[in-house]
């Protein structure tokens, strides 16, 4: 039981050690002044350790201080060490534990978004803090305001603050129990409706694909050829010459561009060369570069807010550019009556649980041919607005 009150701590004046409990002390000098005094056992020796004066250190940060060095020294380390080590900030931990997982994300965009939803929310109340004196609260006070109306990003910033305090407990900067861990019974449960990506239906693809053909910019051709392959933005987007064969008329994407981390194969329909055609001589390494250079003047890839523009131009800003992957499978079901198995190898997504994945190895190259060329014929609209595909 804690034998200390804010109160009492006021108003003793008499000179003498005063018991808090669990070896904290408040400790009253001849001439008065009021300090803190952590007994303990250090290496086997009993040692007095000095937390602060009581007109700057309150009881509960006196108690708070006397726990973490307790515990440091019930873990065979020196406190004294401990607390002349220079303090992290919380946000020094962060660009530490940024600049070692940055390496292992494919996606450039994760690894910019990763850091600015930190800055954010968190940055701005505590990041110049030492990063053992961050606790739950503090934590709290960062997810609160965005956790029913922004709740995605607040669950990702609550797994990136994790992620941080994870580490500096490993490395020796936090203590304490990770403050993460707190927070949930302090957040209300929300409720989320699953949410899919816009997609056009599939019959009015040939009209959009006619009306893309129209236009003669290089997005308009990155589009086109997205559409005819069924790739992701980042996989089209960032393709570059030296992936294509065309002697066997297939497109490989390097793992380090895909969402699973491995390479993908993809057949190309004549109407998927024909882009390839157009686009020839732009660039001697990226097939779709952006017109914009970077500062050293060498070609980029486009981002992605060229297909928004895109979208907006063609006055279909009701469904996102991810959509058209949907528009192929609906289809592939719908319209070409495709295996499943087939159609998902298409979209590189996986087949059945880990047993059948170990077994079943190869990506269903030469099935997937024909479905892409269909699906390339349709899209040009040379076969009306229904295609049957021949089991093999």
């Amino acid at each position: 039981m804690n034998k200390l009150t804010a109160r009492k701590v006021e108003s003793l004046r008499e000179p003498g050690m005063y018991g808090d409990g669990n070896g904290l002390y408040l400790r009253i000098g001849a001439s008065g002044g009021k300090s803190w005094i952590l007994r303990t056992v250090v290496h086997g020796k009993r040692r007095d350790l000095g937390l602060g004066g009581a007109s700057l250190v309150s009881l509960a940060e006196a108690r708070e201080k006397a726990r973490a060095l307790r515990k440091v020294a019930r873990d065979g380390g020196d406190p004294d060490t401990f607390r002349k080590r220079r303090s992290l900030t919380f946000w020094e931990a962060t660009e530490t534990v940024y600049a070692q997982l940055r390496p292992t994300w494919r996606s450039g965009k994760h690894a910019e978004t990763w850091l600015q939803t930190v800055e954010a929310h968190a940055k701005s109340r505590f990041g110049d803090r030492p990063i053992e004196a961050v606790t739950t609260a503090d934590v709290l006070s960062a997810l609160t305001p965005i956790w029913n109306e922004r709740n995605r990003t607040a669950n990702r910033l609550k797994q990136r603050l994790a992620t941080i305090f994870d580490w500096a407990k490993g490395a020796g900067h936090y203590p304490h129990e990770n403050p993460v861990n707190g927070v949930k019974k302090a957040l209300p449960i929300v409720r989320r409706s699953k949410q899919h990506m816009a997609s056009m239906p599939w019959h009015e693809v040939p009209a959009y694909m006619a009306q893309l053909a129209l236009r003669g910019t290089v997005s308009a051709r990155t589009l086109e050829f997205l559409i005819l392959t069924a790739a992701r933005s980042n996989e089209a987007r960032g393709s570059r010459w030296a992936e294509f064969d065309f002697r066997t008329g297939v497109w490989t994407v390097p793992a380090e561009r895909m969402k699973r981390g491995i390479p993908h194969r993809v057949p190309l329909s004549p109407q998927a060369m024909a882009v390839l055609e157009k686009v020839k001589g732009l660039d001697p390494d990226l097939v779709f570069p952006s017109r914009m250079r970077a500062k050293d003047g060498q070609s980029r890839p486009q981002t992605d807010m060229v297909f928004r523009d895109l979208l907006l131009r063609t006055k279909r800003d009701d469904i996102t550019v991810h959509g058209f992957r949907s528009s192929f499978r609906d289809w592939a079901s719908e319209s070409a009556h495709a295996e499943r198995e087939v159609a998902e190898a298409a979209l590189a997504h996986t087949n059945g649980n880990e047993v059948e994945q170990a077994y079943h190895r190869s990506d269903l190259l030469d099935r997937r041919r024909p479905l892409m060329g269909a699906w390339g014929r349709f899209c040009a609209g040379e076969q009306g607005t229904v295609v049957q595909m021949v089991r093999g």
